[in-house]
């Protein structure tokens, strides 16, 4: 499975029951929500809906001014419910570009179009924390950018740092060239297959997380802080993060780096790798 991006627009009108029906039999296995804030294209005036147009809001009306948001939010209410309906017998899948306070019941979301470049990577990283922090847990980056041309060294550290966040995908614009991994040469494919094994040796943990962050809202990615709420040092790490309760990932946010130093948090930490044992905190 390649990076096909099976993926339904879904802007007003919402599709029918029939259509998602139709998606659902042909294999689609999820619904990506985009363009959902709303947005429209337009010469002049909102890029929205008009802040006039009126809503519903329950009964009790209102304008755009303050259905803006909650549109995105009611969209995927409606795709979570679509599918449910549909598929009783599967969770529902959906993740959607637009949302507002209580999304998290619905699905998760993504960084939208992130730039390429390294700062986007680092971007990527502070908006999954942020999120998670905020009640979101299920969120990921376009992996490699949305936009340009990433290099082999960029687009391999960006799908390294993407294969331990919750939704991991590579995408693009469509004219910014592809992102599959052997686009880039024999060494970022050795290293992505690395990781992605790594990450299908993790499922069970994953799904350990997904059930925890339902049960306790506590976020799958979590700031070095989580453990340790008073020590400032680990409030001001920017680029390291934990992933559930045992797991300390370190990406590489910079170019020409094949070694960093590693802000531990107070207990016991195991090199995955050397299975070297290091003691916390320092």
């Amino acid at each position: 499975r390649t990076d096909v991006d099976l993926h339904l627009d879904v802007s007003p009108p919402v599709l029918t029951a029939d259509a998602d029906a139709e998606r659902l039999a042909q294999g689609f296995s999820g619904v990506w929500h985009d363009m959902n804030e709303p947005v429209s294209f337009a010469a002049f005036g909102d890029p929205s809906l008009p802040r006039s147009a009126l809503h519903a809001l329950e009964g009790r009306g209102g304008d755009h001014r303050e259905a803006h948001n909650v549109y995105g939010l009611a969209m995927a209410r409606a795709g979570y419910e679509g599918l449910a309906r549909l598929r009783p017998e599967e969770r529902p899948f959906l993740f959607s570009r637009s949302g507002w306070a209580g999304m998290q019941r619905y699905g998760g979301t993504w960084s939208g179009d992130v730039a390429t470049g390294w700062p986007g990577l680092r971007a990527s990283l502070a908006l999954v924390l942020g999120l998670g922090l905020c009640g979101v847990p299920y969120s990921g980056p376009d992996v490699g950018g949305f936009d340009g041309s990433p290099s082999p060294e960029l687009y391999l550290r960006w799908f390294q740092l993407g294969a331990y966040l919750p939704l991991f995908r590579t995408h693009a614009a469509i004219d910014a060239g592809r992102r599959e991994p052997w686009e880039f040469g024999p060494e970022v494919l050795a290293g992505a297959r690395g990781v992605l094994v790594e990450r299908e040796r993790l499922r069970p943990y994953w799904v350990t997380l997904a059930r925890l962050a339902a049960l306790t809202g506590a976020p799958y990615v979590r700031p070095l802080w989580w453990s340790a709420p008073g020590d400032r040092g680990l409030r001001d790490c920017e680029d390291a993060f934990l992933l559930g309760d045992a797991l300390l990932v370190a990406p590489v946010l910079e170019p020409g780096v094949v070694r960093r130093a590693v802000r531990l948090p107070p207990g016991r930490w195991y090199d995955t790798v050397s299975g070297a044992v290091y003691e916390g905190p320092g």
